[in-house]
């Protein structure tokens, strides 16, 4: 097998996928933040467009 002859064997794996899984997930995690940004004071969820001078909810 060619990893095997670049020192590549199967103890690599346990590290590696559980680091890829990881990986992935943070990924994903920060486009569905992202995705909610949107929606923060749920104005542009529901319709509502905030009055003059109103102040968003958050911070």
């Amino acid at each position: 097998m060619v990893l095997s002859s670049l020192g590549v064997n199967k103890q690599w794996f346990y590290y590696l996928v559980p680091l890829a899984g990881f990986y992935l997930g943070s990924i994903l995690d920060r486009m569905e933040t992202e995705r909610m940004v949107m929606f923060r004071d749920k104005s542009d969820l529901y319709g509502r467009k905030l009055k003059e001078g109103e102040q968003p909810s958050w911070p």
